[in-house]
C-alpha cells in the first residue's frame, strides 16, 4: 500500500479545482477514486483532513466526546461514593 503525505495530499485536492479530477489524477500518478477520496475527506473536516498515519484527527465533536466521557466518569464515581454512604447510614440507623 502506498502513503502519500498530508502536504501531498492538500496539494492534489488544490490541484483538482484547476484542472480536474482526472487530470489531476493522471499528472500526480494517484489512482481517481484516492483522489476523491481526499476531497471528500477535505470537505468532511476541512484543515484537520489529512493528518498523516498514525495520527488521530481531533475535531470538536471528538474534544465534546471526550468531554462527556470524562464527565460521566465523574458521575460514576460520585454515585457510587453515595450509595457507599447510603448503605454505611442504613446499617447504622439498624443499630
Amino acid at each position: 500500500m502506498v502513503t502519500y503525505e498530508p502536504v501531498f495530499k492538500e496539494q492534489a485536492v488544490k490541484m483538482v479545482s484547476e484542472v480536474g479530477a482526472t487530470k489531476a489524477a493522471q499528472d500526480l500518478g494517484v489512482p481517481v477514486d484516492t483522489l476523491y477520496g481526499w476531497i471528500r475527506k477535505a470537505k468532511q473536516y476541512g484543515e484537520r483532513a489529512h493528518v498523516g498515519s498514525g495520527n488521530k484527527r481531533q475535531g470538536v465533536a471528538d474534544d465534546e466526546k471526550s468531554r462527556l466521557i470524562r464527565r460521566n466518569k465523574e458521575l460514576e464515581r460520585a454515585n457510587q461514593i453515595l450509595k457507599e454512604a447510603l448503605s454505611f447510614f442504613v446499617v447504622s440507623q439498624k443499630k
